[in-house]
């Protein structure tokens, strides 16, 4: 299983170098590296002026040094992810959406619906949860520890207990 770069955020701005101070908001993105999904971030004002191509982001504050970390993952902006990865045929993004299937499920948001054989692969379908929309998720089949590690570089890419 590929392993991702996962970067706490350093308090600088990948795109233009500056130094994001402590309480200052920022972009943190999944951009696609020749190794895979990577974490960037981004300063508020490179992103605008800039607007770099990344995979999918969020907007973020850098925590104070002392104080105790406040997580809330957005459930729009997992569902974002989830989408985002719908058509993507790589067995790493294949993975990675199986495992935010998962996560979304336990927050229920999707909920399992049926399940069927295509080419040989096992296809969920699941229904989002107040939408008239389904959504399919390939099973790609992971063992316990793999989705345990996928869910936890899930969670440090996002800064998250997922």
């Amino acid at each position: 299983m590929d392993e991702w770069e996962i970067n706490k955020p350093l308090g600088q701005c990948c795109g233009s170098g500056k130094t994001i101070e402590a309480g200052e908001e920022y972009f943190g993105a999944l951009v696609e590296t020749a190794e895979g999904l990577a974490r960037r971030d981004f300063c508020a004002d490179y992103w605008e002026s800039e607007k770099p191509e990344v995979f999918c982001h969020w907007r973020t504050k850098l925590p104070h040094p002392d104080q105790k970390r406040q997580i809330f993952v957005d459930d729009e902006m997992l569902m974002a992810f989830f989408d985002r990865l719908a058509e993507e045929t790589e067995q790493e993004k294949v993975n990675f959406r199986f495992v935010l299937a998962l996560v979304l499920m336990r927050k229920r948001r999707l909920k399992y619906d049926a399940t069927r054989i295509e080419d040989g692969r096992e296809i969920w379908s699941l229904r989002i949860v107040g939408e008239k929309r389904c959504a399919d998720v390939v099973n790609p089949h992971l063992d316990e520890e793999q989705i345990e590690q996928l869910s936890s570089q899930i969670g440090r890419i996002l800064h998250a207990d997922l």
